[in-house]
């Protein structure tokens, strides 16, 4: 079984439970329920998905020396995580997530980036691991100063080591500080160097600035620029219109490290959507970008075909949907075929 270094953003998420009366009103006390505090953001998300579903993940960030970085710290362990690896920044405090979320309303953050911002990669022991994945560099300014040069460098120093790296991106808020930044250019960089990238397709619009409504081509048409630009494998999730895999040439996939040079040769140019699995009654949407991306990596983990990848990723999406982790059982009840990338590969690695 491969093991993952998932490093970039992390926080703490704190919910409180909301009724239809819930509002901010000055001078006033509104009733609202209990309080829950779990991991977030890319390390906690996407490492927790794939930690649920049997891989051994190896967390890297900056945390705060505070009250909430101790308690991210026993929160990494008590979920299984491999031996944290967080730096801690002596003048920012840990980084947390405001979640308001009304049922049936997609959730807004009020997010403090914290300790974030000092994360820069350079403590990331990547030639461990067979695969790199970073998430949420719109969030990390430490890794984009000089057009992403710091991002590019870490992936760069990652592939030449033979290891295999993975992108995610978040929504770029054109009032952030961040906003401002040659998105174009700064992707057009780290791009050269990413095997993986897995954004939203709201990801890469606010990225890039434009306004566009889902298209089958419109959706293709910007996979097929992340090729050119040199990535790998490209998967675009777009919400109800599913999920979108993008692949590049034989010959670059072979140059894509450990994980990618095992592939079989059926995943070399391939465009693929699969649509989403129904969600009868969603309790959240929080995470459920994130065990996307930990459910495609899994399968490539696991040397699954592209459409078992591409299923398994939105059907870990569901499960996070349903606020249940994406384990092999919960997964395979949804879907019962993908029993098969969890139980058959593990039959054969015990051979």
């Amino acid at each position: 079984m491969h093991s993952i270094a998932v490093a970039g953003h992390i926080c703490l998420d704190i919910a409180p439970l909301l009724s239809d009366q819930a509002r901010i009103d000055p001078g006033s006390l509104v009733e609202v329920g209990p309080l829950t505090v779990t991991l977030g953001g890319s390390v906690a998300n996407t490492g927790g998905a794939l930690t649920s579903l049997g891989m051994n993940v190896f967390p890297y960030a900056t945390i705060g020396d505070d009250e909430l970085g101790r308690l991210l710290t026993e929160k990494l362990t008590e979920e299984g995580f491999s031996a944290p690896q967080l730096s801690v920044s002596p003048r920012l405090a840990t980084s947390y997530s405001l979640v308001i979320e009304k049922e049936g309303v997609d959730r807004t953050f009020w997010h403090h980036t914290g300790a974030n911002a000092e994360f820069t990669g350079a403590a990331v022991d990547s030639a461990q691991h067979p695969l790199l994945h970073i998430g949420y560099p719109p969030l990390l300014p430490g890794l984009l100063e000089n057009n992403g040069d710091t991002l590019r460098h870490l992936f760069a120093r990652a592939r030449a080591a033979g290891v295999t790296t993975s992108l995610d991106l978040a929504v770029v808020d054109p009032d952030s500080p961040v906003g401002s930044l040659d998105w174009e250019a700064i992707l057009h960089s780290i791009f050269g160097q990413t095997d993986i990238a897995t954004p939203s397709l709201d990801d890469l619009t606010s990225a890039l600035g434009i306004y566009q409504e889902y298209s089958p081509e419109g959706v293709e048409a910007l996979a097929e620029q992340l090729i050119t630009q040199g990535v790998a494998i490209v998967a675009i999730s777009a919400g109800q219109h599913g999920l979108h895999l993008r692949t590049a040439s034989e010959k670059r996939l072979r140059e894509g490290g450990a994980v990618l040079a095992a592939l079989p040769d059926s995943w070399a140019d391939r465009s693929i959507t699969v649509a989403p699995l129904p969600v009868d009654h969603p309790v959240t949407t929080n995470g459920a970008g994130d065990a996307s991306t930990a459910g495609l990596l899994f399968g490539l983990s696991r040397g699954a075909t592209p459409e078992q990848a591409a299923e398994l990723a939105v059907t870990c999406s569901a499960v996070a949907m349903n606020a249940a982790r994406p384990t092999p059982q919960t997964v395979s009840q949804l879907s019962p075929a993908l029993a098969s990338v969890f139980y058959d590969q593990g039959r054969k690695e015990r051979q």
